[in-house]
């Protein structure tokens, strides 16, 4: 383990311990809310130390957390219920039956799952940090660039949501290792894990651009060598056999990808469009629940929905339309400008990595990232940076999931949307930093504790200061540029535990 992966890996600890702690004091500290949220009645009656784990833990069951718990305690059973892709209820309900078994005498089953919950997410936040780092460092050739963007990651404004029952932290270290893979060469292996990604959130469907871009890139590289060093007949099989590569990988890892979708959407429609279960074997407290807020449960004796009846029954769309209002342009109205103003810094940051990219670099964007500029410049050794040719697609998959998110979404949402499924606002951010602020470059520092690199004392190579601590007391003398960003960062952080955790509206 190098010391920046060490470095990385204590900081995210670290933002996690804390982030367990204070939802905790503010759960305790301040009265919840009484939202018009998902409040299903409970399954069990308290064991001994469930109250003690209400208590400690109960700010990571709100909003949507609800839902995943409730699917991981018992099923999949309201029609709603089924906007919540399952691997994260499926995760959490294999901790509570294998690693806190044990503790099925003290606590309930949701018990359970909130331990897991904390346990869970905090490792896979740790997983996907490391993924990220790794991603980062591989794509963007830079080491400062990619521990900093690492280190802001540890500090995201989505960080209620990668702490509490949400799926987000389980997407982003299945798609930054899958990324990983990708980059690596691993093509089937990153299939499988942008496809287990899939099984998590809906929008691990945008992934399949990354599966039909980078195979490509590699597939030009090759045909760019096969050019200079075959000739004749065997150049032409070369190339015929590259591309035909190129077809069945795509072909086989888009299947992959969207298998766990589909095959969700199957569940859904054969739970509803042909039920097998009757009212009278729905337990009764949840069959009132259902009467009471008009939720929709499967009846073998009644009639189908009318969404059954499409050409394309879809029930992910059924519920996004007729559940949330979500749909083109539906969330521009004057009542929704605060949501706007929450989501315009993660949107800020998405627009100025796609401006400062193609400002960096219009023709590498006109020729869609394929070279770089230059006839020394090849694929295997792109510029350092931000604005290296490998860093198109990132730029693209980032722009596409902002635009559709603000046009399409609750636009609150974007703030996890983004944090969780690209690198890139970690990326522009951390490029910025060390574009814009004097103590973090190496010679021109007047402190020398506040800088990325490690220094050698007595010929001895010390681990270097974790650069986001270290500006931290010097915030005040920091450029504009990083008390924006860090100001940003930090903020969300912390209203985001102190509202989420409380019942109260937060992104």
């Amino acid at each position: 383990m190098t010391m920046d992966v060490r470095a990385v890996l204590e900081f995210a600890a670290v933002t996690r311990g804390l982030s367990l702690i204070l939802q905790a004091v503010f759960n305790a500290a301040i009265p919840d809310h009484d939202a018009d949220a998902f409040r299903p009645p409970r399954a069990e009656e308290p064991l001994y130390l469930d109250p003690a784990v209400e208590w400690l833990l109960g700010g990571l069951s709100h909003w949507d957390a609800e839902h995943f718990l409730f699917i991981a305690e018992r099923g999949y059973l309201y029609e709603h219920n089924f906007a919540f892709f399952p691997l994260l209820p499926v995760v959490l309900r294999g901790l509570a039956e294998t690693l806190l078994w044990p503790l099925s005498s003290w606590l309930t089953v949701r018990g359970r799952l909130l331990v897991a919950v904390a346990l869970g997410n905090s490792a896979l936040f740790l997983l996907s940090v490391v993924a990220l780092y790794a991603l980062s460092r591989i794509v963007l050739q830079d080491r400062r660039l990619a521990l900093l963007s690492s280190l802001l990651y540890c500090v995201t404004p989505a960080n209620v949501f990668m702490t509490a029952g949400y799926s987000e932290s389980l997407f982003a270290a299945l798609t930054f290792g899958g990324l990983f893979l990708l980059e690596k060469g691993f093509t089937f292996r990153a299939c499988l894990a942008l496809g287990i990604a899939t099984a998590a959130r809906s929008n691990g469907l945008v992934n399949i651009g990354f599966l039909l871009y980078l195979p490509s890139l590699q597939a030009i590289s090759q045909i760019r060598v096969y050019r200079t060093t075959t000739k004749g007949y065997s150049k032409v099989f070369h190339y015929i056999w590259a591309i035909v590569c190129v077809l069945l990988t795509s072909l086989l890892g888009t299947a992959i990808i969207a298998l766990p979708f589909c095959a969700f959407q199957y569940y859904g429609y054969r739970t509803f469009c042909t039920p097998s279960i009757s009212l009278e074997r729905i337990p009764p407290a949840l069959l009132s629940l259902a009467e009471l807020k008009g939720y929709r449960v499967p009846d073998e004796n009644g009639p189908p929905p009318l969404w059954c009846m499409r050409p394309l029954p879809l029930l992910y769309s059924h519920i996004q339309d007729v559940y949330w209002d979500v749909g083109f342009l539906r969330y521009f109205e004057l009542k929704q400008i605060p949501n706007f103003l929450l989501a315009l810094p993660m949107a800020t940051l998405g627009i100025m990595a796609a401006y400062a990219y193609f400002q960096a670099s219009p023709e590498m964007c006109l020729r869609l990232g394929l070279w770089e500029t230059g006839a020394s410049k090849g694929l295997d050794k792109p510029t350092p940076g931000l604005f290296n040719s490998r860093v198109f697609v990132y730029i693209v998959h980032s722009t596409v999931l902002l635009v559709f998110g603000t046009l399409c979404m609750h636009v609150q949402v974007l703030t996890r949307f983004l944090a969780s499924s690209s690198p890139v606002p970690f990326w522009i951010s951390a490029h910025l930093l060390l574009l814009n602020e004097p103590l973090l470059h190496r010679r021109k520092t007047s402190n020398p504790n506040v800088q990325l690199q490690a220094d050698s004392r007595n010929g001895c190579k010390h681990r270097p200061q974790n650069p986001i601590i270290a500006l931290l007391p010097h915030f005040k003398s920091c450029s504009p540029t990083t008390q924006s960003i860090l100001g940003y960062f930090l903020s969300y952080w912390v209203l985001g535990l102190v509202l989420h955790c409380n019942c109260l509206p937060w992104t």
